[in-house]
């Protein structure tokens, strides 16, 4: 019999393709074929030369090679409009045999396609499963008064979906925090388009684990937890090469020169954007820590208005302590002794990736799932602390230091974090929890 082929979609961003790529590496272990999509712009963008058990395809996003990716709402706009008939053509492609379709949860409008050609079809929610539900609960928000049918809450209010879910404030709801209307409208229409379609799906799997968000997956015992993904993909490949920027490996070297917990690592993750005011305040909060910091700088880190700077002489000041790297291999980063806490944006790859290496955080949310993420961090798993804004709106120098100084005396969050790492280690064992869901959902799509 031949082995099962897989043909898996992400959405085209950073964030996205990453954890979807590493799925695929857990396939592959368990017998699997894959065939991974990518736009042609991203694929251009990553280095797939050693990954060799992966056939890659790609297919166009509908926009200009000048035109922001960044741009969620004229991105999901055009991939609805180009993508379909590609797909299709791919899928009933008669050379290839394909036996099931995976789909990002945020392409799940894909799955119709899969499903009218006979294909075995699930969807991989990539995030939160907190915040999944938040989105499939969106037509009783709407029924409860609590949003209105364009997805703007009623009032600010605090709101639990389920008993033990984690009370959220309304303006945290994943579209609400996204810095446009228009594009928060796209959004919120557009996630109502994949709820639907994820009808057609016959599993749901997403990353995380099960004593992570243990209320939610007891009240939604039909989404599967199959992560921390990063484990099983550390194991057998490089972590770091499906993505977008090519990063600074000798940090590694950098790292091992300093003692253990003694450097503050510094990343926002592939989005986030500063003004140079507070771009500014950041790199003096850093020097005012007193303490060697790994900080990375992505080369499209500012916005289009300034370009960020840093304050004059600033480089030669810390140049004994600090390091600014264009990217990091940041798996390799958080699981180095020497590192002591993560100034974080709170992407739920990183916030992964910093619980599995027991290391706390300090939380800088920028957008979307990251506002909901932070309460994960500081209020039920109890492993970080927030960096708060001034009456400005500005993250000020002397905040840094002294949340830094705070989060590094906190016994107890150093504890709390250690013992999250090893629930994470247990699940991804064998016999583990993600280890059982993981062969549970290969069998199931396997099947014909």
């Amino acid at each position: 019999m031949s082995s099962p082929h897989a043909l898996i979609l992400p959405y085209p961003a950073q964030g996205h393709v990453i954890p979807l790529m590493e799925l695929s590496y857990c396939l592959i272990e368990r017998g699997f074929r894959i065939t991974f999509i990518n736009t042609e712009f991203n694929h251009e963008r990553i280095f797939a030369g050693s990954m060799l058990d992966i056939h890659f395809v790609t297919i166009p996003d509908g926009l200009e090679p000048e035109e922001d990716r960044h741009n969620f709402g004229r991105l999901t706009t055009s991939l609805t409009t180009v993508m379909p008939s590609f797909l299709e053509e791919l899928m009933r492609n008669k050379a290839v045999k394909f036996t099931c379709f995976i789909a990002d949860f945020n392409m799940a409008w894909a799955l119709t396609i899969a499903k009218n050609v006979g294909l075995r079809t699930a969807v991989v929610w990539p995030a939160a499963a907190g915040v999944l539900v938040t989105i499939l609960s969106i037509p009783k928000l709407i029924q409860d008064g609590v949003i209105d049918e364009n997805g703007v809450p009623m009032k600010k209010e605090v709101i639990q979906l389920n008993p033990g879910m984690t009370p959220m404030d309304t303006s945290n709801l994943l579209w609400c925090c996204i810095n446009d209307e228009y594009t928060q409208k796209i959004v919120f229409n557009y996630i109502i388009v994949n709820n639907q379609a994820t009808s057609n799906a016959e599993m749901i799997i997403c990353n995380s684990f099960e004593m992570l968000e243990k209320p939610v997956f007891k009240e939604m015992p039909y989404i599967l937890p199959v992560g921390p993904l990063h484990n099983s993909f550390e194991s057998i490949r490089d972590p770091n090469l499906c993505h977008f920027w090519s990063e600074d490996k000798q940090c590694i070297a950098w790292l091992n020169k300093h003692p253990a917990n003694s450097v503050i690592y510094v990343a926002f993750g592939s989005i986030t954007i500063f003004n140079n005011k507070q771009f500014q305040e950041l790199a003096l909060g850093l020097e005012l820590i007193g303490q060697p910091f790994l900080w990375v700088v992505r080369p499209d880190m500012t916005n289009k208005s300034s370009s960020c700077t840093y304050p004059s002489s600033f480089e030669e000041r810390v140049a004994d302590r600090g390091r600014m790297i264009g990217w990091s291999p940041q798996q390799k980063v958080l699981k180095h002794p020497a590192i002591a806490c993560f100034i974080s944006h709170c992407g739920w790859n990183s916030t992964l990736e910093g619980v599995r290496n027991g290391v706390p955080f300090l939380c800088w949310p920028y957008f979307a799932d990251q506002l909901f993420n932070q309460s994960y961090i500081t209020k039920v798993w109890k492993i970080g602390l927030s960096l708060v804004p001034d009456k400005n709106g500005l993250i000020s120098k002397e905040e840094v230091r002294s949340k830094v100084e705070e989060l590094l005396k906190d016994r107890d969050i150093l504890a709390r974090s250690q013992a999250l790492k090893n629930f994470s280690d247990i699940s991804v064992m064998e016999g583990g929890s993600s280890f059982n869901n993981l062969n549970k959902f290969a069998d199931f799509i396997r099947e014909i």
